[in-house]
């Protein structure tokens, strides 16, 4: 039987003891949970005979591949979002990837032109709805979230989270930092609530009144419709596709990086490669809840439920580049105070 030890976030960062010494094998240091992996790793194990570690990392991961440096065991990095992507290679402890495979199945804006980072799933930055207290067709656009319209009506987590730091950066990508304030400014102005939680966390929020609409990765829909708690906040919600003005709807990304040291190249490389494939973007569909982000494979039949939008098309290097500007704005407005 091929295993594929999942291994604990607390590892010390000591090489021994962070993976087996195996002779095939590809080493992953993963932000993602180990049971999002799981299905995947054990797929390519079994099709390859190619053993896969992961280790779940939640926070100091950058930190740790920088001690570790030359020494580290790790392969592949796996993470969410482009800032995170953005801040490993900053770091300079991932390598440049060449390959044929990687570039004909990912689209050139889901990739790293110098190679460092390519994307393997995307997911929406939407608005969930009261199905109740919302109309169809009353939120449109990101731009109208400042509108007065909305004033004690919207939740969301924190805006220095990741996932809202990258949707201020392609704001600002559109319309520049001073309307990018002014944006934060009357979202802020519209809150229910002082931003707290996750994005599931606000969509109980509409479910229990409090608010009547939020900010959300599309996949959370998927997580809380199997979750039988969780349930009845997902049916309270319709998910709305809401655009930039001259633009589409923002977009993010799930991704893998290759270490400096990656001390089993080959191997991890092979494994980069099928995770761009047909199998595994088919995988990645069914079980994650997510976009696959090679053209031309079909969506879960929940995610296709969700109907069709337009995905904007800035660059997700731009976005990552505009980061720091934007969680300066996010901060200067003093968002997380609350209305």
């Amino acid at each position: 039987m091929i295993r594929t030890p999942l291994l604990a976030a607390g590892l010390m960062a000591s090489t021994a003891l962070a993976f087996p010494a195996l002779a095939e094998q590809v080493n992953i240091y993963s932000h993602r949970q180990p049971e999002l992996l799981q299905p995947l790793v054990d797929a390519f194990a079994a099709e390859t005979g190619i053993e896969v570690n992961v280790a779940f990392v939640d926070k100091g991961m950058v930190e740790r591949l920088v001690a570790e440096g030359d020494r580290s065991p790790a392969d592949l990095v796996m993470t969410v979002d482009i800032a995170r992507l953005g801040e490993v290679v900053a770091a300079g402890v991932t390598q440049p990837v060449t390959s044929e495979v990687l570039d004909a199945n990912i689209p050139a804006g889901f990739r790293d032109p110098e190679g460092q980072w390519f994307g393997l799933t995307t997911r929406a930055r939407i608005v969930y709805a009261s199905r109740e207290r919302v109309a169809d067709g009353e939120v449109t656009s990101y731009e109208d979230l400042a509108d007065p319209k909305w004033k004690g009506r919207i939740c969301t987590r924190s805006f220095t989270s990741d996932y809202n730091v990258a949707l201020t950066a392609a704001y600002m990508a559109h319309h520049g930092p001073e309307a990018t304030k002014t944006w934060l400014e009357g979202v802020k102005a519209n809150l229910a609530v002082k931003p707290s939680g996750n994005d599931r966390s606000q969509v109980k929020s509409i479910w229990a009144g409090e608010c009547d609409i939020s900010l959300g990765n599309t996949y959370y829909m998927g997580q809380m419709l199997s979750d039988p708690e969780q349930k009845d906040w997902a049916d309270s919600v319709r998910i709305v596709f809401p655009e930039f003005e001259g633009g589409g709807t923002h977009m993010n990304i799930s991704g893998v990086a290759m270490t400096k040291a990656a001390p089993h190249r080959e191997a991890a490389l092979k494994l980069m490669e099928w995770l761009a494939s047909d199998e595994a973007q088919a995988i990645y569909a069914e079980t994650n809840n997510e976009f696959p982000v090679e053209p031309g494979v079909k969506r879960s039949a929940l995610v296709e439920s969700w109907g069709e939008f337009t995905p904007d098309t800035l660059s997700l290097t731009e976005i990552s580049g505009l980061r720091p500007d934007a969680l300066r704005l996010i901060e200067e407005v003093d968002f997380d105070a609350g209305a």
